[in-house]
């Protein structure tokens, strides 16, 4: 699917109210209550959905390669196929299969659909195929085509009375509705929207000149498409009301005013639309069924409005209900089909971890995790999305492209870049609303000629590594004056937090004292900016230095050792297949170089991951282990870059088996840190190495 990354949440929740709008115009929910109110509610508004949903699909669609254009198709065909099944007893007892017979029947299938509301699922194939062999042509000719398209299946729709005035098109209209009911289909309706939705994707995001544009286009369209709707009926020309001469403009301002909106997506939400639209007609059928054994019949029909509130709340309800059931069935699946290695992300332990540290906080003091290197190789944006959730505001990036990505994908509050920003990337900066570190006092003059951005000043305190001296006292003070930027925040980084003893607590210590004097300086100047020095280890080890912002990383994560680490759990678990298992004789070399030697008969298996994943090559030669099946499997050889081998000698080991390289099998666990100890590096490490193709399961 094109465009994954894109934050195209508006899309997704318009998804769910298409969905309302077509139960609106099978149940007529202002039928009871006005007449013409309920007509411009389901033959004008609602009309709007069925082009939205064409639109989203052109608009995901790869159409470049017939191969790319096979998960859309099948897919379709696999939501068409189980909706036939799920309405074939409920089509007996409508009659709707009365008139059976083999034209019947493929009529139903390629066009009207076998329910009633199912022909839009023929329809996207056949759209979909057709707009593959259009877009061999130049943009131009496809659209053209399709608008030919279009407007022959207007004539046979809303047009009717119009179009067969000409006998040609009134014999070959004749002829047609033998072969499908309406002439909004797959043929004509279909293949304009999927390719506008198409050509909107090629086109990318809208500036705010667009989006005026679109609102405006959008209201002015949908009064002339009313206008339209209201003079056709008036004047008895539809045969059916389900195409516009102005419904082309108004889908699409309509969704490149959707497009604008950058908010998260909601696959859940998309998911449950689509189930909502399917079991909609179920609904209805068992209400009316209901109301009848009941007999509040008469009550039922007379209140429109409550009968259209019923359907859509329980074919919501069902809908979010099926979602979550693919889902879980859809998780299974994936992991048991899984070929390689893969982490997985457990979201409830990052809230226990941020609870945990919370608890450890004055109540002034706010978390700002750090959630650079793709949130510690756990993806960072998913980590900074749940965070939001839980409540968290604050975040800290090492570049600006990191917080760039964070904001495309809807994480709000402050995100500072720790890092230096290259002049030709400030523009970020300001574009994404991130905050950024004064390095040095060159730097903030470079920040302060570009203008308008927010900063935090980094104090060096002993570190040596970014900040401005503290000694340099007049340089800080001059950048708090500075007109072209508004400082937020001041923070320093502690070098030996990691311990709380001896030397390093009064280096510690010193470089506290320091802070304090510079911040002290500042405030008796009127300056208060929000203060920040402790990182994870910072709250561990010394409670005593809380300020406003408190950077947690590793902690957050789950990965510290001692009494606080028995409260943490980790978040990533790190995992791979067993691809293979055999035997060795004593005295066979295995692996590369032939330095490891077996010095017993053995059975060894090959994992599906190596240090192009992640697995330290240090841990070669029986230095490190891995579990399988509640046992330790020791490496056996050197680690390589896609596989490792290790000695599962006394252990029952199969071909698919799971091992585990971070995280619990049977009664067994091994964290990063038990890692990094072996590969003599820090648990930070061995997380922000763990490889891009490993896949992260939420």
């Amino acid at each position: 699917m094109k465009n994954a990354e894109k934050n195209l949440g508006a899309l997704d929740l318009f998804r769910l109210a298409a969905a309302l709008l077509v139960i609106c115009i099978h149940t007529s929910p202002l039928e009871s209550v006005s007449a013409d109110g309920d007509f411009f509610l389901t033959r004008i508004f609602a009309r709007i959905a069925v082009p939205f949903f064409f639109m989203t699909t052109g608009y995901f669609a790869d159409f470049s390669d017939l191969r790319k254009l096979r998960r859309p198709l099948l897919k379709t065909a696999a939501l068409y196929g189980l909706s036939i099944v799920l309405y074939i007893p409920f089509g007996i007892y409508s009659g709707y299969f009365n008139k059976f017979s083999l034209g019947a029947a493929l009529r139903m299938l390629i066009f009207d659909g076998t329910f009633y509301h199912l022909w839009y699922f023929p329809a996207v194939i056949v759209g979909l195929l057709i707009v593959y062999a259009l877009k061999k042509l130049s943009a131009g000719k496809a659209l053209v085509i399709a608008l030919v398209l279009y407007v022959f299946g207007l004539l046979g729709d809303s047009y009717y009375a119009l179009g067969v005035r000409a006998l040609p098109l009134r014999m070959l209209y004749n002829v047609l509705f033998d072969l499908f009911s309406y002439s909004r289909n797959g043929l004509f309706f279909a293949p304009i929207f999927l390719l506008l939705g198409s050509l909107l994707h090629r086109k990318g995001s809208n500036n705010a000149a667009e989006n005026i544009e679109n609102l405006g286009g959008l209201a002015i369209s949908f009064t002339l498409m009313t206008a339209e709707g209201l003079l056709l009926n008036g004047l008895k020309i539809p045969r059916h009301d389900s195409m516009y001469v102005f419904l082309l403009p108004t889908a699409f301002f309509l969704f490149r005013l959707l497009l604008s909106v950058n908010i998260r997506a909601f696959p859940l939400v998309r998911q449950a639309s689509a189930w909502t639209y399917i079991v909609h007609p179920i609904v209805i059928i068992l209400l009316r069924g209901a109301a009848k054994a009941l007999h509040k019949q008469n009550v039922y029909e007379r209140h429109s409005l409550l009968g259209f509130a019923l359907t859509a709340v329980f074919s919501i309800g069902i809908g979010f209900a099926a979602a979550l059931m693919a889902r879980r069935l859809s998780g299974r699946r994936t992991e048991c089909r899984r070929a390689r290695a893969w982490a997985e992300i457990d979201l409830a332990a990052l809230e226990n971890n941020l609870r945990v540290l919370r608890s450890r906080l004055p109540d002034h003091t706010e978390l700002m995790p750090a959630v650079k290197a793709d949130g510690y190789g756990h993806g960072a944006v998913t980590i900074a999305r749940e965070l939001n959730r839980l409540g968290v505001r604050a975040f800290c990036t090492a570049c600006a492209s990191e917080g760039a990505r964070l904001r495309r994908s809807g994480v709000r509050g402050e995100i500072l870049v720790l890092g230096y920003t290259a002049p030709e990337q400030l523009y970020l900066l300001k574009k994404h609303r991130l905050s950024q570190t004064v390095i040095d006092f060159e730097y903030a003059k470079l920040l302060n000629k570009f203008g308008g951005l927010r900063v935090h000043v980094g104090i060096d305190t002993g570190m040596h590594r970014l900040g401005i001296p503290w000694e340099d006292f007049d340089d800080i003070a001059a950048v708090f004056r500075m007109d072209g930027l508004s400082v937020v925040g001041m923070f320093t980084h502690l070098a030996a937090d990691d311990t709380a003893f001896g030397r390093y607590r009064d280096f510690t210590e010193r470089q506290a004292a320091r802070f304090r004097q510079v911040a002290e300086g500042l405030k008796a100047l009127g300056y208060t900016p929000r203060i920040h020095l402790q990182s994870s280890l910072g709250v561990l080890n010394y409670p005593e230095l809380a300020a406003d912002y408190a950077r947690t990383g590793l902690a957050l994560y789950g990965c510290v050792d001692g009494e606080i680490g028995r409260e943490l759990k980790p978040v990533m678990s790190l995992k791979a297949r067993v691809s293979s298992v055999r035997g060795v004789k004593r005295g066979e070399s295995i692996g590369y170089g032939t330095e490891y030697v077996a010095a017993r008969d053995m059975r060894i298996a090959a994992l599906t991951i190596g240090y192009a994943d992640g697995l330290p090559r240090a841990l070669s030669d029986g230095r490190g282990y891995v579990l399988i099946n509640g046992s330790r499997a020791p490496i056996a050889g050197k680690i390589c870059m896609d596989q490792t081998i290790v000695d599962v000698s006394g252990i029952d080991v199969r071909q698919g088996d799971v091992a585990v390289m971070i995280g619990s099998s049977g009664g067994m666990t091994v964290t990063a840190c038990d890692i990094a100890q072996l590969a003599d590096t820090i648990p930070n490490e061995i997380l922000t190495g763990i490889g891009e193709r490993v896949m992260r399961i939420i």
